[in-house]
C-alpha cells in the first residue's frame, strides 16, 4: 500500500486514480493466494476427496463459531470498559461465578465433542480400506514405492508403467500398496487423502475420479535424496481411451521381470515416464515377501526369482 501511495504522489496522480490502483493490489494479493488452492484437496475431483472436504468445512465451522463470538467479545469487552465510560460497572470485589464458569467450560467441551464427532463419522465413511460402492467392477493397481520413484502394476492386464497413473473415469480403483525399503507415502490431494507405504505390507486404498482429467500425484513422506521428485500424473480417461491406452501399452517396452525389477530398484532421481508391455506373475507377492532394501541388488534379484518360480 504504502509503494502504490508514493508513485501516486510522485507521479501527481489523483486521489480517485490512487484509490482504484489499492483496490486493485488488494484484489491481485487475494487471488494469488487463492491460487494456491487450485489442484489440492479444496479442489476435489472424487467423492473420497469431496468427504475429506466437506470435514475440513465442518470443522472450521464448529471452531469459527468458537472464534469469532471470542474475538467479538474481547473488542466488545475493551470497549465497553474503557476508562471514559461512566456507565460501566467496576466491581473490585468479584472473585467467582458459578454461571460464568460453566459457560467458560461448556462451550470448549462442546466443541471438542463436535469437532471429534465429525472425525469419528468421517473416519468411518472414508475408511482407506472400505471399497466404494458401485456397480462398476473396481481396477486393480498394485503401488511399489522406491527409491525414488513410484512404479504401478496392473495384475489383471498384465502391465506396469513407472512415474505414470492411468485410470477410468467414473470407475473404483482399488490400490494395494507397498514399499521396496523405506517407508513412504502415496497421495493425489484431488482424489483422496494420503497413505503410507511400508515395506513387508499391504496398505489398502480406494478413489474414484469422477470426470476425465490430469491431477497430480506425490509422495508426502521425505524418503531421501530424490523425494522431491517423487511425482506423477494421475490421467484419469474415458472407458474407451483406457483401453486404447492398454493396447498401445501391450505392443511397446520392455518386461518387467525380476532382473528388470532389480534395475528399476536402483536409487535415482527425476524418473521419466515410462512402461512395460508384459509383467512377471506374482511380481508384487514377491516384492511383498522380501523385505529387502532397495540397494541389496543381488540378494532381490535371488529372493524375487524364486518366489516367483514357487
Amino acid at each position: 500500500m504504502e509503494i502504490v501511495t508514493t508513485l501516486c504522489s510522485r507521479l501527481r496522480l489523483t486521489s480517485w486514480v490512487c484509490q482504484r490502483d489499492r483496490v486493485s493490489v488488494i484484489v491481485l494479493i487475494g487471488a494469488s493466494t487463492l491460487s494456491g488452492c487450485a489442484e489440492g484437496v479444496l479442489d476435489p475431483k472424487g467423492p473420497i476427496a469431496a468427504g475429506e472436504r466437506q470435514i475440513l468445512f465442518n470443522s472450521l465451522g464448529i471452531m469459527l463459531a468458537i472464534v469469532i463470538p471470542t474475538i467479538l467479545a474481547t473488542l466488545g469487552v475493551a470497549f465497553w470498559f474503557r476508562h471514559s465510560n461512566t456507565r460501566a460497572r467496576y466491581l473490585p470485589g468479584f472473585t467467582y461465578s458459578g454461571r460464568l464458569e460453566m459457560l467458560v467450560w461448556s462451550i470448549p467441551a462442546m466443541t471438542v465433542l463436535l469437532v471429534g464427532g465429525v472425525a469419528w463419522i468421517g473416519s468411518h465413511d472414508l475408511d482407506p480400506g472400505k471399497p466404494i460402492a458401485d456397480t462398476i467392477k473396481p481396477v486393480t493397481i498394485q503401488v511399489v514405492s522406491l527409491d525414488w520413484k513410484w512404479l504401478f502394476i496392473y495384475p489383471d492386464q498384465g502391465i506396469a508403467s513407472v512415474n505414470q497413473l492411468t485410470i477410468p473415469a467414473g470407475t473404483p480403483v482399488s490400490f494395494e500398496l507397498t514399499s521396496s525399503g523405506v517407508m513412504n507415502s502415496f497421495f493425489v490431494p484431488q482424489l483422496g487423502g494420503q497413505i503410507y507405504t511400508m515395506a513387508g505390507m499391504t496398505t489398502r486404498l480406494h478413489l474414484l475420479a469422477d470426470h476425465p482429467g490430469t491431477y497430480r500425484g506425490l509422495s508426502a513422506q521425505f524418503s531421501g535424496d530424490g523425494f522431491a521428485d517423487m511425482r506423477f500424473n494421475v490421467d484419469a480417461v474415458p472407458a474407451a481411451n483406457f483401453e486404447q491406452w492398454l493396447t498401445a501399452t501391450r505392443n511397446t517396452g520392455q518386461v518387467l521381470d525380476t532382473q528388470a525389477y532389480a534395475e528399476l530398484a536402483k536409487p535415482s532421481i527425476a524418473v521419466a515416464p515410462f512402461s512395460y508391455r508384459n509383467v512377471a506373475p506374482n511380481l508384487f507377492k514377491s516384492i511383498l515377501s522380501t523385505r529387502l532394501q532397495p540397494d541389496d541388488q543381488s540378494r532381490l534379484s535371488q529372493a524375487v526369482e524364486q518366489r516367483t518360480q514357487k
